[in-house]
């Protein structure tokens, strides 16, 4: 290997190191935050705004593509909204092309039997995929604000006299509620998940609300003002994060967004791994795509230094995996090149510093698993589960490391949606789900040769003397081994 490409690896590892540690410190960051704001509410009840007029009329839109496994139970418990019936619109805005929509005819029937104002929308063509139905029912209804659900949520009766009146300040856009989880005991794979999603719905929203950066709507269980959304221009389909681009386009127009931490509404976590890797593909890469939309209008508009730097980390949060994926391609020739060299050890040991964002983000967990998990048991399951978490998300990297460069490159693909199951019983199974297609794919060769290749890392390490990275080998060698596991398990009939 000649000097030339040994600098090049070694200032590729470096750069990718250097971002893992400022997205941690970021992390970290919004981690002081989040404990200055609950100090403050420390022996307080967040209350909810009185009314100081009637209630306003509310259109709760649910946007719903074959889903046929929750729709019952979704429809059902909007309907049991504890909301004045004549303020209440409800939309089932159905796209789908199956037997979806001659259930929802009936429990449309049902319930307007009841006297609910509810009606079933279906457009004449399926445009722009979930935005274009948000949009299209967004002008059909005269209601001031807008409520989202999406088709796996059962929002809790309580859901808009915990919100509604938070819109008394004319400047909010916005209300953000928390994400629950129905279905997190059902295996090791919605656990993780939901000890990923929990940080989010705490530290993360909690902490920039605080912090008076921007935060996203999540794409169902808020309530937005309908003029909100007109002067932002409208839901757009031009990023998979609609969510997240029209959460963007708002703030930059001024809206203020609220975030209730204490208002749960719940969900179901996909449970096999194909599911969810179809999820964080969404995700991750629609991420991207809202950052390559959306950063430079944020680096223009007049806003303070800390919140143009938490908005960079939060747009461009998913390239996380871009650079551990380098980092860890990058970690076995960099054990044959600090062997080769002694003359660069001081080097490598000043590199060392940028680890300590492992801790930072340890950190950033243990705080959020603490608040939600009262009592001491918050400490086994952190020990627990922490590992595992952090080992799983390194063998996804790889995945979601492509589908983040797809975003930032301008690749376009369709909006998939994730496969709902219904299913929270552990000794049910999901194998009779009809809109789970699974397929081999050649992502999962690539995660196997990887954990074969740390492996090697692993006896490379031995051999050499060097076990400074012989840990951060072995989480990467089990990633991988999880993942590919985890893919391949669900066609094995």
């Amino acid at each position: 290997m000649s000097m030339t490409w040994e600098w090049i690896i070694i200032v590729l590892y470096g750069l990718s190191l250097l971002f893992i540690f400022f997205f941690s410190l970021g992390q970290l960051h919004l981690t002081y935050h989040y404990i200055k704001a609950k100090k403050k509410l420390k022996g307080q009840v967040v209350k909810t705004p009185v009314m100081e007029e009637e209630y306003p009329q509310v259109c709760v839109q649910l946007p719903v593509f074959n889903e046929k496994y929750v729709v019952n139970r979704l429809v059902d418990a909007v309907c049991n909204l504890d909301y004045p019936d004549h303020k209440l619109e409800i939309q089932l805005l159905d796209d789908s092309t199956d037997e979806t929509t001659e259930m929802l005819e009936a429990k449309v029937k049902h319930w307007q039997s009841l006297g609910k104002n509810i009606l079933l929308i279906r457009r004449p063509e399926r445009v722009d995929f979930k935005a274009g139905a948000l949009q299209y029912g967004m002008d059909l209804t005269d209601a001031e604000f807008i409520a989202i659900f999406d088709a796996d949520f059962i929002p809790q009766s309580h859901f808009l006299k915990a919100t509604i009146p938070h819109f008394q300040n004319e400047k909010i856009g916005v209300v953000q509620t928390r994400w629950g989880h129905v279905n997190k005991d059902y295996s090791l794979l919605t656990r993780l998940q939901a000890f990923g999603l929990d940080a989010h719905f705490t530290i993360e929203q909690v902490g920039r609300n605080k912090a008076g950066s921007f935060i996203n709507f999540n794409g169902t269980g808020g309530v937005w003002r309908k003029e909100t959304i007109r002067d932002a221009g409208g839901w757009s389909a031009d990023t998979l994060t609609e969510d997240l681009d029209l959460s963007y386009r708002s703030q930059l127009k001024g809206w203020e967004f609220l975030y209730r931490e204490d208002v749960e509404s719940p969900a179901e976590l996909p449970i096999i791994m194909p599911a969810i890797k179809s999820q964080q593909f969404r995700w991750n890469k629609g991420g991207a795509e809202t950052a390559r939309k959306n950063f430079i209008k944020v680096l223009k508009a007049p806003l303070g230094f800390s919140n143009k730097l938490h908005a960079f980390f939060h747009l461009f949060n998913s390239s996380i995996f871009i650079a551990i994926l380098i980092t860890a391609l990058l970690s076995v020739p960099m054990l044959w090149i600090k062997s080769i060299h002694p003359e660069l050890a001081l080097l490598f040991q000043v590199g060392s510093v940028f680890l300590l964002g492992f801790f930072s983000i340890a950190i950033f967990y243990w705080v959020a698993n603490k608040h939600l998990m009262k009592g001491k048991k918050h400490i086994k399951y952190f020990l627990k589960t922490f590992p595992l978490f952090i080992t799983v998300s390194m063998g996804l990297s790889l995945h979601n490391a492509l589908a983040v460069a797809e975003g930032l490159l301008g690749f376009k693909s369709a909006f998939i949606r994730t496969p709902k199951f219904n299913i929270s019983d552990k000794n049910k199974s999901w194998k009779d789900n009809q809109y789970i297609k699974l397929q081999f794919s050649w992502l999962s060769v690539i995660e196997i040769l990887l954990a074969g290749y740390f492996a090697f890392a692993i006896f490379l390490g031995i051999q050499l003397g060097d076990y400074g990275l012989i840990i951060f080998h072995l989480m990467l060698m089990l990633g991988f081994l999880m993942i590919f596991y985890h893919s391949v398990k669900p066609q094995i009939k």
